[in-house]
């Protein structure tokens, strides 16, 4: 606890101070437009030639953003904006002196292809969160949630509008129509809405605003012009029902003797999804038995360190509002693993079981991939008053597997039936310059796998946010909590886990405790910084940041958040200086540093770099960037899985990209990393190609090849062993080699109407040799800190090395062979139709192929990648879902 006391006393000192400072934002020249009801209809067609638009005047006077800040853009652009009593509608007119050289490129939904024109509506008028309404020349519509003034902008948000855009001999035009149902406003009579249009023209990559902001003023939202005129609007409580039907087959090779693999399943299922408007901005979303069988298959990772992989969430449910769910511990601007700690993780719910069952010989069990979700239901919006309300509920269910044996069945239980709660609140003060919140989140299980998983676990926090100076400064921060429940065998099993090792050895400051049928534990972060200003000589704009987060080893979040470990204090700062107008050759560059340090609760010295990174894109739109990062001090508490600390080489690493002009129908993304142990003991690299072809407007192809090598001298951690009350950690020397290739093809047959294809080939092969065991793993000379194996004291037999020491009385012991080689290919096409908006059909057909290769560890890489992956052994999935929509 006594580390916590400085936190508490930066968090405190800074929000005095900000609260101290000159609150006042000096507001920018907002401009205005006056709208009026529609008086006749309007046929959507994207020509805004009926009688009705002549009831307003064209707005424009746009201002270039990119790439010449400030100046006029190149090209004229005006719209105007009328509504009735359910719709708000708005005209665009994109003034082009070569209508020729206007780029209709094609993409699925929210990949903003090509030539676009996008309204911002902040329809809460809360100066901090939008609705993104963008529409492409060639008809496709893209949407994002805008939250945090800007600085997060979502495109899972998939509301139902409708839009429609055409090209003639002045340039193009277009049409939208957006439901009031799809956003949120307060019941006041006359509105004021804040909004901003942008127009990008492809071919020049430049884009110019109706309202300026200045790219260095680091906000958004907050900077919008207004609309004027919305009076008499009834309030719309959105109802939507969306029904789904599934049928489902998959194809495999058949097991003889196995009754749970004949060869084929089918099956048919379905399940409604739905959302309902309690009021205006706050909406009920729930799911009964949801499906997400045409959901990307996640990328293939491997990790040998013993952290745990981190999958991006694709499940349209999950992903929608997630802005008001997120939590992160830190959030920082400099970046590292521990920014990746959530308090909220949604992967957790429908995750894959957490036991499997032991099979003797003879012995078969049918066990489910993953857990399934009965319900989930959330509870999000935002109210006029400025508070942020988020309450998401799920039940998963009880998963048995089936055991077959000599004609008998008996069921094994995997997962028990759990409930999953989180509870976001935030309140905005002062117009968002002061922001205040709190989570809470609750995981509860029933009885079952009492000595695996805990029956009860908890987190919670509460977090700040000051503003000040036109939001240029800031201080925020948060304070969390954790609480878990379960048997003693449960609770020893987390204590024991990677995240915390409380039965390390020298560590003062934790303490293994096998009675202990609860575990707490808290952490939080404060965090100081400028995001914008003043623009100096060529537009360089000063940033930084700095901080401290902190996570005591009691800290457990991985029920339904995500943490790598606990037991540790991280300070980090990052300063940029960012030259925002075009220069020289440049179009932009930002200029980067870096530092990290790390400590535990013992007061032990754990970690310690430096960075320098730059970027540029160039007048020619090619992009380029290089980094170098110095790490002189390196020691971990987790590589050797809990006996000990050990100090890690110090090294130097070095990246550098290439990008070119994305523009061109094809463009190629090159990318390299380097490293080096300066005691010759670490080496590695990555390397990646990309290639990515646009031969026609409605067909994009994308080709990337990624290898990477990592050599470690000596300190990879193999097994732990103990004989005769003797312990040995053994560890080796690694080579691994890692192949991934990923292609991706999209077709457009019109903006509705798309077929996509992703498939990902992919091995990594670890390789170990010169083992050794530990010997004093802190010693500041590296080869002071094992004791390699004599080729006398070490044999192979029957899949396991034999040990027998000499120079410690003929110990013996034995551990197993780690090397390994991990195959899979991933693959699906998908054929969406949005026959009817908001309702759609996929046919899906998905491959999975991982294949036993662990006897191939001889052949080459890439022929073993290929003979493997594409064997016949694969799954193969054939699935058709319609989705309806009924919206009111």
């Amino acid at each position: 606890m006594n580390k916590i006391i400085p936190v508490l006393l930066i968090l405190l000192m800074g929000f005095i101070a900000a609260r101290a400072s000159n609150l006042t934002d000096t507001v920018n020249v907002r401009k205005t437009y006056f709208t009026q009801q529609l008086k006749s209809e309007v046929e959507l067609d994207g020509i805004p030639s009926e009688e009705a638009w002549n009831a307003v005047e064209w707005g424009g006077d746009f201002t270039q953003w990119q790439p010449n800040e400030g100046k006029a853009p190149s090209q004229p652009t005006n719209f105007k904006i009328l509504y009735d009593e359910k719709f708000l509608y708005v005209a665009y007119r994109c003034h082009d002196a070569a209508p020729d050289s206007i780029v209709k490129r094609m993409g699925r939904r929210d990949e903003f292809p090509g030539d676009w024109v996008e309204i911002n509506i902040d329809s809460y008028h809360d100066k901090r969160t939008a609705f993104s309404f963008t529409l492409s020349v060639s008809g496709v519509r893209n949407d994002e949630f805008v939250s945090n003034d800007g600085n997060n902008w979502d495109t899972s948000w998939n509301p139902i509008w409708f839009a429609k855009a055409h090209v003639d001999e002045k340039g193009w035009t277009g049409e939208v129509k957006i439901p009031f149902s799809q956003l949120r406003y307060g019941n006041e009579p006359e509105k004021v809405w804040g909004f901003q249009i942008t127009r990008r023209i492809f071919r020049e990559e430049e884009r110019s605003t109706w309202q300026y902001i200045p790219q260095n003023s680091g906000v958004w939202v907050s900077r919008f012009g207004e609309l004027h005129g919305l009076k008499g609007i009834p309030m719309h409580r959105q109802v939507e029902l969306a029904p789904y039907v599934t049928a489902q087959t998959d194809k495999y090779k058949k097991e003889p003797g196995n009754p749970f693999a004949t060869g084929s399943d089918n099956k048919i299922n379905a399940g409604l999804d739905g959302k309902f408007a309690i009021t205006n901005d706050l909406i009920l979303d729930f799911t009964v038995n949801p499906d997400f069988g045409q959901v990307e298959a996640d990328p293939s990772q491997v990790r040998i360190d013993g952290f745990q992989n981190f999958f991006e969430e694709r499940r349209p449910f999950f992903i929608e509002s997630r802005n008001i769910f997120n939590y992160q511990l830190t959030g920082s601007e400099a970046g590292g693993d521990y920014d990746s700690d959530l308090l909220f993780y949604s992967r957790r719910i429908g995750s894959s079981p957490h036991h499997a069952p032991d099979l003797n010989d003879g012995e078969f069990a049918s066990a489910p991939q993953n857990t399934s979700i009965l319900g989930a239901a959330k509870f999000s919006g935002k109210t006029r008053k400025g508070w942020s309300i988020g309450i998401l509920e799920s039940i998963t269910q009880r998963e048995m597997a089936t055991i077959h044996r000599n004609g008998e069945q008996k069921e094994e239980l995997v997962e028990p039936m759990t409930n999953y709660f989180v509870s976001r609140l935030q309140k905005d003060i002062k117009q968002g310059n002061t922001i205040i919140g709190g989570i809470i989140t609750g995981v509860n299980r029933e009885k079952g796998l009492g000595n695996m998983l805990h029956s009860q676990a908890y987190s919670g926090g509460i977090d700040f946010l000051q503003y000040w100076k036109n939001r240029t400064w800031y201080i925020r921060g948060n304070l969390v909590f954790s609480h878990v429940r379960g048997s003693k065998e449960a609770i020893l099993s987390t204590q024991t886990s990677f995240e915390h090792l409380f039965q390390r050895q020298n560590a003062p400051e934790i303490a293994l405790d096998s009675n202990r049928t609860t575990l707490s534990g808290m952490g939080g972060t404060v965090r100081f910084g400028k995001i914008g200003g003043k623009s100096g000589k060529l537009g360089q704009v000063f940033k930084f940041e700095t901080g401290l987060t902190v996570r005591s080893p009691g800290l457990e979040l991985n029920d339904i958040g995500f943490m790598l470990t606990s037991n540790e204090i991280n300070h980090f700062t990052w300063a940029g200086l960012h030259y925002q107008k075009p220069f020289f050759i440049f179009r932009n560059a930002r200029l980067n540093y870096n530092h990290w340090s790390r400590w535990d609760y013992g007061g032990q010295f754990l970690y310690q770099a430096f960075n320098f990174n730059s970027h540029a894109t160039f007048k020619n739109n090619w992009q380029a960037g290089t980094g170098l990062t110095w790490n002189p001090y390196d020691v971990s508490n987790n590589a050797l899985r809990g006996t000990l600390s050990v100090r890690r080489p110090a090294g130097i690493g070095h990246n550098f990209y290439v990008v070119t002009d994305s523009r061109k129908k094809i463009y190629t993304v090159l990318e390299y990393f380097q490293f080096w142990g300066f005691e010759k003991a670490v080496r590695g690299h990555d390397y990646g190609i990309s290639l990515y072809f646009q031969p026609l407007d409605a067909l994009k192809i994308s080709l990337s090849g990624n290898h990477s090598y990592n050599w470690r001298r000596q300190d990879q951690f193999v097994s732990s062993v103990t004989q005769n009350n003797t312990t040995r950690t053994i560890v080796g020397e690694v080579k691994q080699n890692t192949l991934r290739f990923t292609g991706r093809v999209s077709y457009n047959i019109t903006p509705d109407l798309t077929l996509q294809y992703y498939g990902q080939p992919f091995i990594t092969r670890p390789l170990y040799n010169n083992f050794a065991y530990v010997l004093d793993p802190l010693a500041k000379k590296y080869d002071n800190r094992f004791y390699v194996f004599q080729p006398t004291e070490i044999s192979f037999l029957d899949g396991e090395y034999r040990v027998r020491e000499r120079q410690s009385g003929m110990l013996e012991y034995s551990f197993s062979k780690p090397d390994f080689n991990f195959v899979q290919f991933r693959s699906n096409l998908i054929v969406r139709w949005e026959y009817k908006a908001g309702s759609e059909l996929y046919l899906v057909w998905a491959q999975g192929n991982t294949p036993d290769a662990s006897a191939d560890l001889n052949t080459p890489l890439p022929n073993s990648l290929w003979n493997n992956a594409f064997a016949e052994q694969g799954r193969h999935s054939f699935l058709i879902k319609a989705t309806y929509r009924f919206l009111k």
